[in-house]
């Protein structure tokens, strides 16, 4: 008697019925990388996924799945993909083919939801025949050529399927702050001996690590972070800087430090794969210690300049542990622009003048930071003109001695000052090492 109710309870689980969902969008974006397509769906689906040749394409049957919206797509981000069509091969199956350009290489998976995400069907295209993706990536010999350029690597927050906060106008994070990015580096490549590269360049989404880990392909000397910060209360507003706190630099240090007895992980040039444990250590808590020491130092420059601006939401800079910010070996800092949830600061997000006025002060401060540390080998280096600082309200002696890290007394006898009264408008020189 027993035996047959375990049978039977085993019967029943087999006879459980297939995950069913409808299909109510469908989104694609691409990168340099990837084409990914997503399916929007209401609950989680049974599926199965299967390539075709000539032509190629990629074919997906969703199990007793309906779809509720038109399979709809914008050309500008549809990377490989060239049509998407779907029908019922069989009862009770919808079916839906992606037909490319040419073969790639596909990875698939289910995601849960999240934030304004319902359940969804993630479809990432590689093409097979994709070349040259690296050929922006600077090589090691550009980078050692004398009086070369400071690189500046220009991050802009989220994208794709992330559009991070959105204002009381609809206003999206992920479109401003990639406008934002934009401007900052043309405003950077306006200034002599020094260059931006762009982390994202369209709308799709990197994750988090993988954007430090391209900033330091780039060789770059400087990670800047483009955000626009939202809060519950609308009327807090003001930018603020960050860079990485203590905690989470030591996080960071351990996990690499694991990391580094599988593989070769790179600190400023240094293979760790065949260091030991307490050499890898030294070498990556000197990296990291000199690396935080120089993202305090931008930081507080870039504060300064963003401050000379207009409002900001705290009066110093800020400590978090923002996973973009955990390189080890490249400078970072993080900006959050203005609040898009204050309606005010939205409507400046979607200005393309204060727009160019923000990166312009980015860049005022970014330059301040290199012409008095200027990375040895670079065009700066050989080539920079006297830092000179212009008194604003507010502005005290000791504070534009932090601000740019040196000693009031190096900055008194620079500028002849007998004592610490400055009045507004008087230009001052810093002093540099």
């Amino acid at each position: 008697m027993a035996f047959r109710v375990v049978i039977a309870w085993i019967l029943t689980l087999l006879a459980v019925p297939a995950l069913a969902a409808d299909v109510n969008g469908f989104r694609v974006w691409t990168d340099p990388d990837k084409t990914r397509a997503v399916l929007d769906l209401d609950t989680r689906a049974d599926y199965q996924l299967f390539t075709l040749d000539n032509p190629p394409r990629v074919v997906i049957d969703l199990k007793k799945s309906e779809l509720t919206d038109p399979l709809k797509f914008t050309e500008e981000h549809a990377g490989i993909i060239e049509n998407v069509r779907h029908g019922v091969p069989v009862k009770d199956t919808l079916r839906v083919v992606l037909d490319l350009e040419s073969k790639s290489a596909v990875k698939s998976f289910l995601l849960d939801p999240t934030g304004n995400y319902g359940y969804r069907l993630v479809v990432d295209l590689f093409p097979e025949n994709r070349a040259g993706a690296t050929s922006s990536v600077m090589q090691m010999s550009d980078i050692q050529q004398p009086n070369r350029d400071v690189i500046v690597a220009i991050d802009a927050g989220h994208g794709g399927e992330d559009p991070g906060a959105t204002g009381k106008s609809r206003t999206r994070e992920k479109d401003v702050v990639l406008q934002i990015a934009r401007e900052l580096k043309r405003s950077v490549d306006e200034r002599p001996g020094m260059t931006g590269v762009m982390i994202r360049t369209g709308d799709y989404y990197i994750p988090l690590r993988d954007r430090f880990e391209k900033a330091r392909n780039h060789r770059a000397d400087l990670f800047v972070s483009i955000h626009a910060d939202a809060f519950k209360n609308r009327r807090v507003a003001g930018s603020s800087v960050f860079v990485l706190s203590r905690k989470g630099a030591s996080s960071e240090f351990a996990r690499r430090l694991a990391a580094s007895e599988n593989s070769a992980d790179l600190i400023g040039g240094v293979t760790l794969a065949d260091k030991d444990d307490m050499l890898a250590s030294v070498l990556l808590d000197l990296s990291q210690s000199a690396t935080m020491e120089a993202s305090h130092a931008v930081a507080d420059s870039v504060y300064a300049s963003l401050k000379g601006m207009g409002k900001t939401h705290k009066e110093h800079v800020e400590h978090a542990n923002f996973v973009v910010l955990k390189s080890p070996d490249v400078p970072s800092i993080l900006v959050e622009t203005a609040f898009i949830s204050n309606p005010s600061e939205e409507k400046r997000l979607r200005d393309s003048n204060w727009q160019k006025k923000i990166a312009r002060a980015l860049t005022d401060g970014i330059q301040d930071y290199f012409y008095l540390s200027p990375p040895p080998g670079t065009w700066i280096a050989s080539n920079r003109q006297p830092v000179r600082h212009r008194v604003v309200r507010g502005d005290t002696l000791g504070g534009i001695a932090h601000r740019y890290r040196v000693s009031l007394y190096a900055l008194r006898r620079a500028n002849g000052l007998q004592g610490d009264t400055i009045r507004v408008g008087k230009e001052l020189l810093i002093p540099t090492t």
